[in-house]
Protein backbone atom coordinates (compact mmCIF):
# COMPACT_ATOMS: atom_id res chain seq x y z
CA UNK A 1 0.00 0.00 0.00
CA UNK A 2 1.69 3.16 -1.21
CA UNK A 3 0.65 6.50 0.15
CA UNK A 4 1.81 10.04 -0.55
CA UNK A 5 2.11 12.72 2.10
CA UNK A 6 1.83 16.38 1.14
CA UNK A 7 1.08 19.79 2.60
CA UNK A 8 4.33 20.58 4.36
CA UNK A 9 5.97 23.96 4.35
CA UNK A 10 7.57 26.70 6.41
CA UNK A 11 5.57 28.09 9.31
CA UNK A 12 6.34 30.23 12.33
CA UNK A 13 6.24 28.87 15.84
CA UNK A 14 2.64 28.79 17.03
CA UNK A 15 1.30 28.43 13.51
CA UNK A 16 -0.68 25.66 11.85
CA UNK A 17 -0.43 23.33 8.90
CA UNK A 18 -2.61 20.55 7.57
CA UNK A 19 -0.93 17.55 6.01
CA UNK A 20 -2.67 15.20 3.62
CA UNK A 21 -2.05 11.52 2.99
CA UNK A 22 -3.50 10.34 -0.28
CA UNK A 23 -3.83 6.95 -1.89
CA UNK A 24 -3.95 6.41 -5.60
CA UNK A 25 -5.42 3.41 -7.30
CA UNK A 26 -7.03 1.90 -4.24
CA UNK A 27 -9.42 2.84 -1.44
CA UNK A 28 -8.31 3.76 2.07
CA UNK A 29 -11.69 2.66 3.40
CA UNK A 30 -10.38 -0.58 4.90
CA UNK A 31 -7.03 0.68 6.11
CA UNK A 32 -5.72 2.03 9.39
CA UNK A 33 -3.31 4.88 8.72
CA UNK A 34 -0.49 6.31 10.77
CA UNK A 35 1.63 9.44 10.61
CA UNK A 36 5.35 9.39 11.23
CA UNK A 37 8.10 11.95 11.27
CA UNK A 38 11.85 12.11 11.15
CA UNK A 39 13.57 15.14 12.59
CA UNK A 40 17.11 16.06 11.49
CA UNK A 41 19.60 13.72 13.10
CA UNK A 42 16.93 11.62 14.78
CA UNK A 43 15.21 8.31 14.23
CA UNK A 44 11.87 8.18 12.48
CA UNK A 45 9.00 8.01 15.00
CA UNK A 46 5.32 7.29 14.95
CA UNK A 47 3.18 10.20 16.10
CA UNK A 48 -0.45 9.30 15.45
CA UNK A 49 -2.76 6.77 13.89
CA UNK A 50 -6.42 6.34 13.02
CA UNK A 51 -8.50 3.22 12.54
CA UNK A 52 -10.16 2.41 9.22
CA UNK A 53 -13.57 3.69 10.33
CA UNK A 54 -12.05 6.81 11.82
CA UNK A 55 -13.57 5.87 15.14
CA UNK A 56 -10.37 5.61 17.14
CA UNK A 57 -7.34 7.85 17.14
CA UNK A 58 -4.06 7.66 19.02
CA UNK A 59 -1.24 10.13 19.62
CA UNK A 60 2.13 10.31 21.29
CA UNK A 61 2.21 12.62 24.28
CA UNK A 62 4.29 15.32 22.63
CA UNK A 63 1.61 16.09 20.01
CA UNK A 64 -1.52 15.28 22.00
CA UNK A 65 -3.82 18.29 22.16
CA UNK A 66 -2.02 20.02 19.29
CA UNK A 67 -2.35 17.55 16.40
CA UNK A 68 -5.55 16.00 15.11
CA UNK A 69 -5.71 13.05 12.74
CA UNK A 70 -8.81 12.53 10.65
CA UNK A 71 -9.96 10.35 7.80
CA UNK A 72 -12.21 11.27 4.89
CA UNK A 73 -13.03 8.03 3.13
CA UNK A 74 -15.05 9.88 0.47
CA UNK A 75 -11.95 11.85 -0.49
CA UNK A 76 -9.68 8.85 0.04
CA UNK A 77 -7.45 10.99 2.23
CA UNK A 78 -6.15 11.08 5.78
CA UNK A 79 -5.28 14.43 7.32
CA UNK A 80 -3.02 15.60 10.10
CA UNK A 81 -4.04 19.01 11.40
CA UNK A 82 -1.10 20.48 13.27
CA UNK A 83 -1.69 23.47 15.53
CA UNK A 84 0.54 25.33 17.97
CA UNK A 85 3.56 24.15 16.06
CA UNK A 86 6.95 24.27 17.75
CA UNK A 87 10.47 24.26 16.31
CA UNK A 88 10.89 20.72 17.62
CA UNK A 89 8.10 19.64 15.24
CA UNK A 90 10.45 20.34 12.34
CA UNK A 91 10.77 17.06 10.45
CA UNK A 92 9.91 15.17 7.32
CA UNK A 93 6.45 13.70 7.77
CA UNK A 94 5.27 10.42 6.29
CA UNK A 95 2.14 8.31 6.31
CA UNK A 96 1.71 4.57 6.12
CA UNK A 97 -0.70 1.74 6.66
CA UNK A 98 -0.39 0.55 10.25
CA UNK A 99 -1.99 -1.84 12.76
CA UNK A 100 -3.51 1.08 14.63
CA UNK A 101 -4.63 0.09 18.09
CA UNK A 102 -2.85 -3.26 18.03
CA UNK A 103 0.45 -1.73 19.16
CA UNK A 104 1.33 1.57 20.79
CA UNK A 105 1.95 4.56 18.52
CA UNK A 106 5.59 4.53 19.62
CA UNK A 107 5.97 0.96 18.38
CA UNK A 108 4.26 1.50 15.03
CA UNK A 109 7.63 2.23 13.45
CA UNK A 110 8.57 -1.43 13.99
CA UNK A 111 5.69 -2.54 11.78
CA UNK A 112 6.87 -0.68 8.66
CA UNK A 113 9.40 -2.31 6.30
CA UNK A 114 12.58 -0.27 5.97
CA UNK A 115 12.20 -0.08 2.21
CA UNK A 116 8.71 1.41 2.43
CA UNK A 117 9.54 5.03 2.99
CA UNK A 118 9.05 7.53 0.19
CA UNK A 119 9.89 11.22 0.09
CA UNK A 120 7.52 12.46 2.76
CA UNK A 121 6.71 16.12 3.18
CA UNK A 122 8.96 18.60 4.96
CA UNK A 123 7.62 20.72 7.80
CA UNK A 124 9.86 23.50 9.04
CA UNK A 125 8.87 25.51 12.08
CA UNK A 126 10.85 28.67 12.66
CA UNK A 127 11.29 30.22 16.09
Amino acid sequence: VQLQASGGGLVQSGGSLRLSCAASGFSLFYYNIGWFRQAPGKEREGISCITSSGGRTYYIDSVKGRFTISKDNAKNTVYLQMNSLKPKDTAVYYCAEVPCGAVTVTNLIETIPRHYWGQGTLVTVSS
